[in-house]
């Protein structure tokens, strides 16, 4: 993982009055070395000395630059947490005191926070944004940076695009910061190698040299050598440069080198120590951030009890994640046996860490946002100074509510569906009133719907109506749908009914006013981790989990491609 570089004031006071400024330097200085040596306990007292001068100064962007290095500098201690929620803050102030000339620096640091945690589309997003705000306000000459942070994490996923973004940077460099045109081009060189272009490679290398004969130097300059000893064939000495000159980023270059060189057998060793390491370092990043969630929890448990259980389930929902990728690792690497397999089970590898930074991204993700909401509210509610109504702080305690439900549904699905899968058998000894159990229903979500969206009962079915079932398993199915139903439901109804086909099976009915799904998705939004929306709530267990449990009870689930007014999922089950 890449390490944040300390940042600086460009934009501002002019650098020569710094220059001239013997206070500042020596705060700087103070802080720079504090910062560069990682040292906590003297790094936090000097950068508020230099923010209280710099405020005193009434130089809000120096002012706020610092504040972004304290991110910076708890992002480099692995404190995502902490980092994500300073961040925050710094977004809430620039807000509150209107100071949107700066607010792309907020931004900008959930970009670096989203790209250490492996989002990379949220970093881009937020990347982008930053952009539009420095161009609304003129910030032309610290552009071209951002858009290299884009081309960063786009390169691997989409080459064309990271050579749009680098031609962008290029002509506002050009423009407005000529210093950066050099390094710019250095890095489109790189590109050229990634892609396996070595013909415009080797043209890009000839001009670069041609560059740093004439004094130019790119931070991208000690990369450069070592590609171009791997081009010319020279593995060995591209792989000692790779080790010695270019830090954590050698690790994620030293295969690709020995891949192009076919040294199928080193490719995979030295992928298997990369991605050790990279384990390593989420090991750590995840433990951080359980820490800090376990902290904020604890506060939240003085008042809401309840909270311990949702920590100790999600603590083993990440011990079985931990542990799913530990057995994964293993099967993957049992598998390289015969020399003859090594390129095929180099590229499985690959594909099996996407699918497990997928897989932690999406999981992380859906349950760190309500935990945050969570512990949010708590320490509102529990500050003895809050002046509020009861009807604030019972919209807060419903805030709460249903957050911690979100919480618990997610594990709850997972939970659900590695036992379901792990009994053959299903127990079916419960007698369960059909109208009375989805007249529950209603009660039980009428809390969960927009304020514009109804929810209602139909059925044909007499009032004493009976089958012999799992009751459990049933109301996960039904409460599963209607919570789906729900989330993509912005107003009208959602309606639930039922209905007898014949004398052997029932049909239960959960249909919307909704977006509706395509025809061509109906059966694969039954997949796992499948989300035709990816800004809605969940991880994509849900309709995989009504699946499994219906086909234990007997039954089936399909989507109704007949109905167009939004969504309609039937349950066919037995009458036994």
């Amino acid at each position: 993982m890449a390490i944040t570089m300390l940042l600086t004031c460009s934009i501002g006071r002019a650098a020569d009055n710094y220059d001239k400024d013997s206070v500042y330097q020596a705060l700087r200085t103070s802080m720079h070395n504090a910062f560069n040596n990682g040292d906590s306990a003297r790094f936090f007292p000097a950068v508020k000395a230099l923010e209280k001068y710099l405020h005193e100064k009434n130089d809000l962007h120096g002012y706020y630059t610092q504040k972004c290095n304290e991110i910076v500098f708890l992002m480099n201690m692995q404190r995502i947490i902490e980092a994500y929620k300073l961040a925050q803050a710094l977004s809430k102030e620039l807000r509150e005191k209107k100071v949107d000339k700066e607010m792309y620096m907020a931004v900008n640091m959930m970009g670096h926070i989203n790209r250490y945690c492996g989002n990379k589309e949220a970093a881009k997003k937020n990347w982008f944004q930053v952009l539009k705000m420095m161009e609304k306000e003129g910030y032309y000459s610290s552009m071209p940076p951002i858009y290299m942070n884009i081309v960063d994490v786009a390169i691997d996923d989409d080459p064309h695009e990271a050579d749009s973004l680098l031609e962008r940077a290029k002509s506002i460099a050009s423009k407005y910061s000529e210093e950066r045109v050099f390094d710019i081009e250095t890095r489109q060189t790189l590109s050229y190698f990634y892609r396996g272009d070595m013909q415009k490679f080797e043209k890009g290398y000839k001009t670069y040299k041609k560059g740093v004969e004439q004094g130019l130097s790119s931070v991208h300059g000690r990369t450069m050598e070592v590609y171009y000893q791997a081009f010319l064939g020279n593995t060995d000495e591209a792989v000692a440069l790779a080790r010695r000159d270019m830090g954590d980023e050698g690790g994620e270059a030293i295969p690709m080198i020995y891949e192009r060189a076919g040294r199928w057998q080193e490719a995979y060793e030295a992928y298997k120590k990369e991605t050790a390491t990279s384990d390593s370092i989420d090991n750590v990043v995840i433990m951080n951030s359980m820490q800090g969630i376990s902290d904020e929890l604890r506060l939240y448990e003085v008042e809401r009890k309840a909270s311990q259980n949702k920590l100790i389930m999600l603590t083993i929902v990440i011990a079985l994640l931990l542990l799913l990728i530990g057995t994964l690792f293993y099967i993957v690497q049992a598998r390289r046996r015969h020399f003859k397999q090594l390129k095929i089970a180099y590229e499985r590898a690959l594909e099996a860490d996407k699918a497990k930074t997928a897989f932690i991204q999406n999981v992380t993700h859906e349950v760190r946002t309500p935990l945050n909401i969570i512990s949010g509210f708590s320490q509102v509610i529990s500050d003895p100074e809050l002046d509020v109504g009861l009807a604030e702080r019972k919209e807060m305690a419903l805030t709460m509510q249903k957050n911690t439900r979100l919480v618990t549904s997610l594990i709850d699905e997972i939970l659900i569906l590695s036992l379901t899968e792990n009994s053959e058998k299903v127990r079916k000894e419960d007698k369960v009133e059909i109208n009375e159990l989805m007249r529950d229903f209603l009660q039980e979500n009428e809390s969960i719907t927009n304020v514009d969206t109804k929810l209602q009962f139909k059925s044909s079915l007499p009032e004493d109506f009976s089958i012999q079932t799992n009751e459990n398993l049933l109301k996960n199915i039904i409460n599963a749908l209607i919570d789906n139903a729900a989330k993509n439901t912005e107003k009208g109804f959602i309606t639930l009914k039922a209905d007898k086909t014949d004398d052997q099976y029932i049909e239960l009915i959960v249909e919307d006013t909704g977006c509706g799904i395509p025809i061509n998705e109906a059966e694969h939004i039954f997949e796992r981790f499948v989300k035709l929306d990816s800004f809605k709530e969940g991880i994509g267990l849900g309709l995989p989990m009504c699946r499994t449990l219906a086909e234990k009870l007997g039954g089936s689930i399909r989507l109704d491609t007949s109905y167009q007014s939004g969504a309609r999922f039937i349950v066919t089950l037995p009458i036994e």
